[in-house]
C-alpha cells in the first residue's frame, strides 16, 4: 500500500500528526503538499469534484487505495492497525482513540486563542479577544489539560514512557507534537506547566529520539513552526 496525504502546503497543521503516524509506522506514502504546485489542484479534486461519493470536509485526508478517510482521529484510527500504533484489542483501540479526541479537543483551545471570534478573520482583527482567550488558556487550560495526561501516564503500570500499554500509539505521537507546538506558541507558560508534569515532558523526549522520527526532522520534509500555523507564536499572548 501507498497512502497519499493531502494537506495544505506551507505548514504542519493538522496534517503533521498523519505525518508522524506515516514516518513511525514506515509506511510508504506521498505527501501531496510537496508536489511542485503544492498539490492544491489534486487536493480540490476530492473537495469539489462532482464525482467524488463520500467527499471529505476539508484536509487533512488520506488515500488508502479506493479508500478516501478524513478527520484526523479517523485517519489515525485507520491506520492504527497496519502500522502497529495501536491495540489489538478492541477496548484498547477505543482507548487510544479516546486519547486522540483529547488531544484534538486541546489543538483546537489552541488555536483558538489567536482566533477567538472567527477564522476568516485576520488576528489583527481580534487581537483584544485573542488576549483574554490566550489568558484563561495559560492559566487554565493548559494546566487542566497538561495535568488530565501526567495522570494518564501516571495510572499506566507498564513499561515506558507512553499513555496506553507497553508499547508507543498514534496518541504519543500526537500528544508530543501538541507539546512541542505549545512549547512554541507559549514558550513561558508551558514551561511553568510542564516543570509541575514531568512525564509529558519525557514523553515528548521519548518521541522526538525515536530513529524514525529523527530522520524524519533531518530530512527537510518537516516543515517548521509558523505563524500561519495551528500554533503561532504571538509574544504578547504568553502573558
Amino acid at each position: 500500500m501507498v497512502y497519499e496525504l493531502y494537506y495544505w502546503p506551507g505548514i504542519q497543521g493538522r496534517g503533521e500528526f498523519v505525518r508522524l503516524a506515516l514516518e513511525e509506522g514506515g509506511a510508504k506514502y506521498i505527501d501531496i503538499a510537496l508536489e511542485p504546485d503544492g498539490g492544491i489542484p489534486a487536493m480540490n479534486k476530492f473537495l469539489e469534484g462532482p464525482r467524488v461519493p463520500r467527499p471529505p470536509f476539508a484536509p487533512p485526508f488520506l488515500k488508502a487505495g479506493k479508500q478516501l478517510i478524513g478527520q484526523t482521529a479517523n485517519i489515525l484510527l485507520f491506520l492504527g492497525g497496519p502500522l502497529k500504533l495501536a491495540p489489538r484489542d478492541e477496548a484498547g483501540k477505543l482507548w487510544v482513540h479516546q486519547l486522540q479526541l483529547t488531544v484534538a479537543d486541546l489543538v483546537v483551545e489552541a488555536h483558538d486563542t489567536h482566533h477567538p471570534i472567527a477564522v476568516g478573520l485576520y488576528y489583527k482583527d481580534q487581537k483584544a479577544a485573542a488576549k483574554r482567550r490566550a489568558e484563561d488558556f495559560r492559566d487554565n487550560r493548559i494546566p487542566k489539560f497538561f495535568a488530565y495526561f501526567e495522570k494518564v501516564l501516571t495510572r499506566n503500570r507498564t513499561s515506558g514512557p507512553w499513555l496506553a500499554g507497553p508499547r508507543l500509539t498514534y496518541a504519543d505521537l500526537s500528544l508530543a507534537q501538541t507539546i512541542a507546538g505549545i512549547r512554541y506558541a507559549f514558550p513561558k507558560a508551558s514551561s511553568k506547566a510542564l516543570r509541575k508534569h514531568p512525564r509529558l515532558l519525557k514523553l515528548h523526549d521519548a518521541v522526538f529520539e525515536r530513529p524514525r522520527i529523527r530522520r524524519y526532522l533531518e530530512s527537510g520534509r518537516r516543515l517548521a513552526f509558523n505563524n500561519d500555523d495551528l500554533f503561532r507564536n504571538y509574544p504578547e499572548l504568553d502573558g
